[in-house]
C-alpha cells in the first residue's frame, strides 16, 4: 500500500491526472481490510482529480464481501462493483479453485444490493473441466434471476504458467470445442432474450450499463495502470510494471519508482491493437479506417462473418462471433 501510494504520488508529480473511470481490479482489492480499502480510496482522491470520474468499479470476491465495505466503498465514490461467481454448481467452484460457496455469493450479491449498490456486474464463465451444457443453461437461468446490470461471460483459457495449462499439457484436462461453441451460443440466445446486449464478445449489459471503463479501453484511449504487473498505455509509450510484488515494492521504496518496461508504440501498431478490439464490439468497423484490410474484411462479408450495420459499420454476425479471435488476426 505504502509503496502504490508512492507510485501515485510520483505520476501525479509528473502528469494531471484526472480520470474519466477507475477500475481497482487486477485480483481481489476486497481482500483488504476495511480500513486499508478505504486508505486506499483516500488516497486516491487526495492524490487526484477525480471530479471528472463518471464510473468507478471494484472487483471482488463473493467471499470477500461485507456491508460495511460495500458502504464504505459507496461513500468513496465507487459506483460499479464486480463480482466473480464464474459458477453456481459446488462442483465447478472446486474445479475452479474458488473459495466462496454459490450459497455465500447469493448472500454476497443480497449484501450488495442491501448496501445500495445500483450497477453490479457478475462473472460466469464456461468450457470448466466437467462442466455440462445443463449447469451452463442453470447457471444462466440463476443469473440472469438476479438481474444484475452487467454479466460477463468468459471462456475457460489455458494460460502458460497456470495449473490448468499444466493439466492440459500433461493430458488431464480436455476440452470439446463443439460443446464450448454450444454453451457460446446459449449465453448468447439467453442473453439476449433477458434484455441484455450483447456489445463485446464477452460483455453483456442492460441498455445503457455498458462498462465505460471497458470501452474507453477498447476505443484507444490513454489510461494509467498502477500496482505490480499494471499496465499503462499513455500517447506513444507502453509501460508494464514488473509483477513481482516484492521487487515493485523495494523500488518503489528505495528508488521511488517502480521497475518496469517501457515499449514505444508506433501508430501503426496502435492502429491494428484498436481495430482487433473494435471488431468484438458491437461498434464494428469504419470502412474507411480499414483500406489497408479492406480486401480480406469484404470477403469475411461473403463468409457470413460480417454484415453491415445501419451505420454503414461492419459488425460480427452471430457466425463472426463464434471465430472473432481467428478473424481478428488478419490485422497482424
Amino acid at each position: 500500500m505504502k509503496a502504490l501510494a508512492l507510485e501515485a504520488s510520483r505520476c501525479a508529480d509528473r502528469m494531471d491526472v484526472r480520470p474519466a473511470t477507475i477500475f481497482f481490479g487486477g485480483g481481489t482489492p476486497t481482500a483488504l481490510t476495511t480500513k486499508q480499502l478505504s486508505e486506499v480510496c483516500t488516497m486516491l482522491h487526495d492524490t487526484f482529480r477525480l471530479d471528472a470520474v463518471e464510473e468507478w468499479t471494484v472487483e471482488m470476491n463473493p467471499a470477500t464481501v461485507s456491508a460495511e465495505k460495500a458502504r464504505m466503498l459507496l461513500d468513496h465514490g465507487v459506483n460499479r462493483m464486480s463480482m466473480g461467481v464464474q459458477a453456481w454448481q459446488p462442483h465447478l467452484l472446486k474445479v475452479l479453485g474458488r473459495v466462496h460457496s454459490s450459497e455465500q455469493a447469493l448472500r454476497s450479491y443480497s449484501v450488495l444490493r442491501e448496501a445500495g449498490v445500483s450497477n453490479v456486474n457478475l462473472d460466469l464463465m464456461f468450457g470448466v473441466p466437467g462442466q455440462t451444457p445443463e449447469d451452463w443453461a442453470e447457471s444462466l437461468d440463476i443469473t440472469i434471476g438476479l438481474a444484475p446490470e452487467h454479466i460477463s461471460a468468459y471462456s475457460l483459457t489455458y494460460e502458460e504458467d497456470t495449473e490448468f495449462f499444466r493439466q492440459q499439457k500433461r493430458g488431464l484436462l480436455h476440452t470439446d470445442a463443439e460443446i464450448d461453441a454450444g454453451m457460446f451460443e446459449l449465453a448468447m440466445s439467453a442473453l439476449q432474450n433477458a434484455g441484455y446486449e450483447q456489445y463485446e464478445i464477452s460483455n453483456h449489459a442492460k441498455p445503457g450499463r455498458a462498462c465505460a471503463h471497458n470501452m474507453a479501453y477498447w476505443l484507444g484511449a490513454d489510461y494509467l495502470g498502477l500496482g505490480p504487473g499494471a499496465v499503462s498505455t499513455l500517447g506513444k509509450r507502453r509501460r508494464t510494471n514488473a509483477p513481482d510484488t516484492a521487487a515493485y515494492t523495494r523500488c518503489l521504496i528505495d528508488e521511488g519508482c517502480p521497475p518496469a518496461a517501457i515499449e514505444p508504440l508506433e501508430p501503426a501498431l496502435r492502429q491494428r491493437e484498436i481495430l482487433s478490439f473494435l471488431l468484438r464490439t458491437s461498434l464494428g468497423l469504419d470502412p474507411v479506417e480499414c483500406g489497408d484490410w479492406r480486401n480480406e474484411l469484404e470477403e469475411y462479408q461473403q463468409q457470413g462473418w460480417l454484415q453491415a450495420g445501419s451505420s454503414g459499420r461492419w459488425c460480427l454476425t452471430t457466425r463472426g462471433k463464434m471465430v472473432a479471435d481467428a478473424l481478428a488476426e488478419v490485422f497482424w
